[in-house]
């Protein structure tokens, strides 16, 4: 199972790629606008982080309140894009909140024991 899980999180670390590179891509830009990058990297955090909470370690499961936490930034963020997708310009607060919320995920992965 471990195949399985390096290969969901490979491609759950290019999601993330796919969502804050799009994003800050048309920050630079200045035309706050949601990308399809971003639409896909959204898509595949969530479906993808679904798939890595599944128990495939050793006994080294993560907490379930990390994993909430996690799934509730995750629907966050899709929700804030999937439902922005088609307007010609977004709130650059709105757009600020993505970008955020998507470091704050990134941080809860990475600092959270």
């Amino acid at each position: 199972m471990e195949p399985l899980r390096l290969v969901l999180l490979f491609v759950h670390l290019i999601g993330f790629a796919l969502l804050l590179g799009g994003a800050i891509t048309q920050y630079l830009t200045g035309r706050l606008k949601i990308n399809s990058a971003m639409l896909w990297g959204a898509a595949i955090q969530v479906l993808t982080g679904v798939g890595l909470s599944a128990p495939l370690r050793d006994g080294h499961e993560p907490s379930p309140a990390k994993l909430a936490t996690k799934l509730v930034l995750g629907l966050m963020i899709f929700a804030m894009v999937f439902f922005s997708r088609k307007r010609e310009a977004v709130n650059r607060g709105h757009f600020l909140a993505i970008i955020g919320l998507t470091l704050l995920n990134a941080g809860v992965a990475v600092f959270w024991r």
